[in-house]
C-alpha cells in the first residue's frame, strides 16, 4: 500500500473518531461502513454480526463494545428519520475490520490500524498501571520514614520502628512480614512492599498514615501504645478489604519494584533520545 494512501487513510478515520463525555473514543457504525466501503447498510450489518461473535468468543461483552443506538438523519426538504446505528469501541472496530472484506484496501488498512490502536491503548494503560505503583511505593516509603523519625522522636529507641512495623503487618495480613515473604517468595533481604500490588502498598501506607496522625494529635510517647494504634489502624484496613471482597494475603506478588523502576526509566531515556518513537510504537 502506498505511503500517500496510508496517510490519507489514517487522516480519514482520525477524523471519525468521537469521545464520550468521559474521554472514552468510540466510532459510529454508519461512519465505518463509509470508512470501509461497504455501500449497502444490510451488507455491512452482517460483519457487524460476525464481529458480535468474535467478541463473545474471545470472552467479552458484546455491550461493552457494541452500543446499539439511534439517531435522526436528514433526508432532504427539512425533514428526518430515526435510523438504526450503532456506538463501536476500538476493539470492536478491528473485530468489524478482521471480518471485512479483505480485498477492499480500506479494510486491509484497518485491520492494520485498529489492531496498531488498540496496542498503543494496552501499553498506555500499563504505563499508567507501574507508574501508579511506583508513585504508591515511594509514598509509602516517605511515610514509613517519617513513622520511624516520629517514634524515635517518642520513645528514643530506634529499634521500635521495626517491631511496630512488623506487628502492623500482622494486623493487616495475618502473617507476620517473614512469613508474608514466604509466601510470596521474597529473599529476606528485600522489603516486602516492594513486591506487593498497588492496592495492598496503599492499604499498608493508609494505615500508616492513620497512626502517624493519632500519636501526633495523641502525644502518644509509649512504645507499646503506638503499636497498639498501629495495629488497631491495620486491623481497620484490612477489615475494610475484607468488606470489599480483598483478601490481601491471597493477593499474588507483582513484578519486582526495583525493576519496575529501571524499565520505565530506560523507557524515559528512550523517549528523551528519540522522540519520534511516542509516534511509532
Amino acid at each position: 500500500m502506498k505511503k500517500e494512501i496510508i496517510k490519507h487513510l489514517t487522516q480519514d478515520f482520525e477524523s471519525y473518531a468521537n469521545q464520550t463525555r468521559n474521554g472514552i473514543e468510540f466510532w459510529f457504525a454508519r461512519d465505518l461502513q463509509y470508512l470501509l466501503s461497504y455501500t449497502e447498510w444490510r451488507n455491512f450489518i452482517k460483519v457487524i454480526l460476525k464481529a458480535n461473535i468474535a467478541c463473545e468468543t474471545v470472552g467479552h461483552q458484546i455491550s461493552d463494545h457494541f452500543v446499539d443506538i439511534n439517531k435522526m438523519v436528514a433526508i432532504g426538504s427539512g425533514s428526518e428519520r430515526k435510523i438504526s446505528d450503532f456506538m463501536l469501541s476500538r476493539f470492536a472496530c478491528y473485530l468489524i475490520a478482521q471480518n471485512g472484506d479483505p480485498q477492499k484496501e480500506q479494510v486491509a488498512f484497518a485491520q492494520n490500524y485498529f489492531a496498531v490502536q488498540t496496542r498503543k491503548y494496552e501499553i498506555i494503560e500499563q504505563r499508567i498501571n507501574d507508574w501508579e505503583r511506583l508513585h504508591a511505593r515511594q509514598k509509602l516509603s516517605l511515610s514509613e520514614k517519617e513513622l520511624s523519625g516520629l517514634i524515635f522522636e517518642k520513645t528514643e529507641n530506634e529499634k521500635d520502628f521495626g517491631i511496630i512495623r512488623s506487628q502492623g503487618d500482622k494486623a493487616l495480613f495475618g502473617f507476620t512480614t517473614s512469613q508474608m515473604k514466604q509466601r510470596l517468595r521474597v529473599k529476606p533481604s528485600r522489603p516486602l512492599a516492594d513486591f506487593l500490588p498497588t492496592i495492598t502498598i496503599k492499604a499498608k501506607d493508609f494505615a500508616t498514615e492513620i497512626t502517624i496522625f493519632n500519636v501526633k494529635d495523641k502525644d502518644i510517647h509509649q512504645g507499646d501504645r503506638i503499636a497498639w494504634e498501629h495495629i488497631t489502624n491495620n486491623k481497620g484496613v484490612r477489615k475494610l478489604l475484607l468488606d470489599r471482597g480483598i483478601k490481601p494475603e491471597n493477593l499474588p506478588p507483582e513484578e519486582d519494584v526495583k525493576k519496575l523502576e529501571r524499565r520505565v526509566k530506560s523507557e524515559d531515556k528512550k523517549f528523551v533520545k528519540n522522540p519520534e518513537k511516542l509516534n511509532s510504537e
